[in-house]
């Protein structure tokens, strides 16, 4: 019996493999006098001959709109292969069949031209009288092809928008450049096979009505998401890059140069955001061979200790700076090569070493004064800072005291850096004061789940300690709520029976993802995988990168939390919040039993949507109808945060969002805008009132520059020293900064820009 159920197996796994796979396909056993002999050119020329000859030559209309005589061959070929993948054997008198079949009725019809169309309907009349598991083949095989032109077409379509129109979903791409414009497309290609080939018709259904989004398709298939590289463990004695061995830098320019080649070269192998964790203590190292190179040059040119040492000292803070602006440069005008500029956070602040603090202020004020000319000099965007705060070694009278004050004069006029409290309350503060390790960012908010050096999931000991730096994401998949609780009303479902639907399909995408992805070798991404730039990155080109796999997080996202709640009963997350609250509670507490059952490292994101705010609208309405404060506006809220337009205060609008602070713990930013004009007492306020809290927080201000005159103010639109509309305006997207304006047009889609004029609370 169980022989016999084995060969039943072996046929129905043979009999579904697809054309490609048939090919150099070993036949099982049991199926050797089954499958069709044919010699393919002996038997199409033995049928050839005894088709009836048409009287006059008649043309087939290919798809293209070319033509071509007709030629019965190729209806022979065509059904021979629909045979093998069905497992018939076609007779000569079945092929002979079929052909005059297709030949009388062509007659009948009594046309010089017959369409392609036309032509596979004979066919597949002719094999439905004689097989009809054969006409099941030809035309499932059909269907297949007419997928594929309509995913051509699809792609072809989205093209011409790219090359004559622009794209505008990611602000960090400018549409406007050849190499951008040629990596969009090929992203609108890999998104559509994606579609096809990976996804299930449960998931595609789900993703194509809207209740969840997919982050990143055109890339999944590839690559990994965010991290956070080990610049430090490439360096050290040296690396391979490009097939070029590059030694350990020996001073301070030099390792700025090697750096910024290996985040350029790493950053392209990935999408998301690329993060050098805690960058003042690289630099330290060779900050110091800089400075004892500089000061034994000075002493054997007869200066005495004391100006040796201040003229050295000089330089490696020259170095620094120039250093730092050379980043500034080249991460704002080289583009990967996906086309954008690559999402490069830095980290800084802890380091309390003379070279360390220099690193850190140097960061500041080259951020602070900006680049351009002489007269018209602006912040950057890249790379992203984020100032690590430990109270104790910035708060009031502390060592590092001055750090602080630089970043808070950094942030009112730059509105970078960051700030991320290590001594607060929450998790990220908890890694910090129970295990001395930082849990930095990934790219704008994305946290790594703790994986312990010697435990994994769970530490060994208590003497086990996590570790975050030379990890990475594997990508997010996002709930979107208020669609899922207006799906479960219409319907009468319970609203956590639906919810349990859409996380279930968000977990097995993530299972495969983990397995699909494992399988790559780690040459496609050799100095993250064989050169150290990820935990355990020492495997052979050849090596499959599933090791590394274990430690990588996974993220289940959500959006509009807010509008899930004003669906449920009319009010903001200012005004009630306790059904978002728990929702939210009820989500964490899935993820979990998900991440103990399968073993993987599953995180909570808030998500921080772009151009999904506007397409999440679109999809609501699409399925539900306008409804008031949840698809009225041409955008949702982003993650857990009060919506924009809430005529709240800073304070209040921390107090509100601290409620969902814990339960993001995979992805959270927090934000208010602050008062406009330069005040630093009220930044300072804030900025200390967010630490105390636990948060990770950004100074939201508007900044505006005149191309023309130079004329800078926190928020304008024309002007108001020369006239001028030439203006660069820079506005917090969503947990980082983009151009709103850059001579006078924008990056950003029309939602939201409709979102920025609306804020007042954000």
């Amino acid at each position: 019996m169980q022989n016999s159920l084995n060969k039943e197996r072996n046929i129905v796994e043979f009999a579904s493999k697809t054309t490609s796979e048939l090919k150099g396909a070993t036949v099982p056993n049991e199926l050797s006098s089954q499958v069709p002999k044919f010699n393919m050119q002996q038997d199409i020329q033995k049928v050839a001959q005894v088709t009836p000859i048409k009287t006059k030559p008649v043309f087939v209309i290919k798809k293209d709109g070319t033509s071509e005589p007709f030629d019965n061959s190729k209806i022979i070929k065509a059904v021979t292969k629909s045979a093998t993948r069905a497992l018939v054997n076609l007779t000569e008198g079945d092929l002979k069949e079929i052909c005059n079949f297709v030949d009388n009725n062509i007659i009948k019809m009594n046309k010089e031209e017959i369409s392609i169309a036309d032509m596979h309907n004979l066919v597949e009349g002719a094999l439905e009288h004689l097989y009809p598991q054969v006409a099941a083949s030809y035309r499932n095989y059909r269907n297949y092809k007419q997928d594929f032109v309509h995913m051509l077409d699809k792609v072809y379509q989205e093209s011409q928008r790219i090359m004559y129109i622009g794209d505008k979903e990611n602000s960090n791409a400018d549409s406007t450049l050849v190499s951008t414009k040629r990596s969009l497309i090929f992203n609108e290609l890999n998104k559509e096979l994606y579609k096809k080939f990976f996804l299930t018709v449960d998931e595609l259904q789900a993703i194509r009505d809207g209740y969840i989004y997919i982050h990143d398709m055109s890339a999944r298939r590839d690559t990994m998401n965010c991290c956070l590289f080990d610049v430090s463990n490439v360096l050290k004695g040296g690396f391979e890059m490009g097939n070029l061995w590059y030694n350990e830098p020996k001073s301070l320019d030099v390792a700025f140069d090697v750096i910024g080649d290996i985040v350029m070269a790493a950053a392209s192998q990935q999408y998301g955001g690329f993060t050098i964790p805690e960058v003042d203590k690289i630099l330290a190292p060779y900050a110091e061979k800089t400075f004892e190179r500089q000061n034994n040059k000075y002493l054997c040119l007869g200066l005495s200790f004391e100006k040796a040492r201040e003229i050295a000292l000089d330089d490696v803070k020259k170095d620094f700076e120039q250093g730092f602006q050379g980043w500034e440069y080249k991460f704002n005008t080289v583009a990967s090569s996906r086309g954008d500029y690559p999402f490069i956070t830095v980290t800084t602040g802890l380091g309390t070493e003379p070279y360390e603090k220099m690193a850190t202020l140097a960061m500041l004020k080259i951020r602070m004064g900006g680049q351009g000319k002489k007269e018209c000099k602006k912040p950057v965007l890249f790379p992203k800072i984020v100032f690590l705060y430990d109270e104790n070694l910035h708060g009031p009278g502390k060592i590092s005291e001055d750090l602080f004050n630089a970043g808070i004069e950094c942030s009112k006029k730059a509105m970078y850096p960051d700030w991320l409290s290590l001594t607060g309350e929450g998790y990220v503060a908890e890694m910090y004061k129970k295990y001395g390790r930082v849990v930095s960012p990934m790219g704008c908010r994305a946290f790594l789940s703790p994986w312990f050096e010697r435990g994994g999931m769970k530490p060994a000991d208590e003497d086990d300690k996590p570790i975050f730096v030379g990890r990475f994401n594997i990508g997010a998949i996002s709930l979107h709520l208020p669609m899922i609780y207006a799906k479960a009303k219409k319907e009468s479902k319970d609203f956590y029976e639906v919810l349990d639907y859409y996380m279930e399909i968000i977990r097995q995408l993530h299972i495969r993802t983990y397995e699909y992805l494992g399988e790559m070798k780690a040459s496609v991404n050799p100095l993250a995988y064989c050169e150290g730039g990820f935990l355990g990155g020492n495997l052979g080109i050849h090596d499959k990168i599933k090791p590394l796999m274990k430690y990588a997080t996974a993220s289940f996202g959500i959006t509009a939390l807010n509008e899930l709640q004003q669906l449920h009963n009319g009010k903001s997350l200012v005004e009630d919040g306790n059904f978002a609250i728990e929702v939210m509670e009820y989500i964490n507490k899935k993820v979990a039993e998900f991440k103990e059952a399968d073993g993987y490292l599953y995180a909570l994101y808030g998500t921080p949507a772009e151009n999904l705010c506007g397409l999440q609208v679109q999809q609501f309405r699409k399925k539900y109808g306008v409804v008031e404060n949840v698809s009225d506006r041409a955008y949702v809220s982003n993650s857990f945060h009060c919506h924009v337009s809430e005529n709240i205060g800073p304070i209040e609008k921390q107090d509100c969002e601290k409620r969902f602070w814990d339960l993001l713990n995979g992805g959270k930013i927090q934000y208010v805008k602050y008062p406009l004009g330069y005040n630093t007492k009220a930044v300072e306020t804030l900025v200390h009132r967010a630490m105390d809290m636990g948060f990770y927080e950004g100074v939201n201000l508007s900044l505006s520059y005149c191309d023309d005159c130079g004329h800078e103010e926190l928020n304008m639109d024309v002007c108001p020293k020369c006239g001028s509309r030439n203006l660069t305006k820079i506005d917090r997207m969503n947990g980082y900064l983009s151009y709103s304006r850059v001579k006078g047009d924008t990056r950003l889609a029309d939602h939201k820009m409709k979102e920025i004029a609306d804020r007042v609370s954000m």
